[in-house]
């Protein structure tokens, strides 16, 4: 019982991993990047977890609310370049929602 491993299939499927991680995270971070210039910085309430995480009391996070509100008063950007900063993030996540889904369909119809 012999086994052979084809080596450039091997290769394609490491390049194909790799230049897809870059395009999802690249765009994400970049989706978010837009989003905060956009004045819609992302704002988590703080979840309960185990004491092996530190958790912000409700204080910090109206704090931080705070300084996200105010940091999207004082934008240097007009308005209509928010909205463009807006649609660039919406934009962004659809490649990366693209990406995994061009990704599942690969798998799904096995090409």
């Amino acid at each position: 019982m012999s086994f052979s491993i084809d080596w450039v299939a091997f290769l394609q499927v490491f390049a194909a991993a790799l230049l897809a991680a870059v395009v999802v995270v690249g765009f994400y971070a970049l989706g978010l990047r837009l989003l905060v210039r956009a004045g819609r910085a992302p704002v988590v309430a703080p979840a309960e977890f185990t004491d092996a995480i530190t958790v912000i009391s409700e204080k910090q996070a109206r704090r931080a609310a705070k300084a996200a509100a105010k940091a999207a008063t004082r934008s240097p950007l007009t308005d209509g370049q928010k909205r463009l900063a807006l649609v660039g993030a919406y934009a962004s996540f659809a490649v990366c929602a693209g990406a995994v889904l061009f990704g599942l369909l690969l798998i799904v119809f096995n090409h």
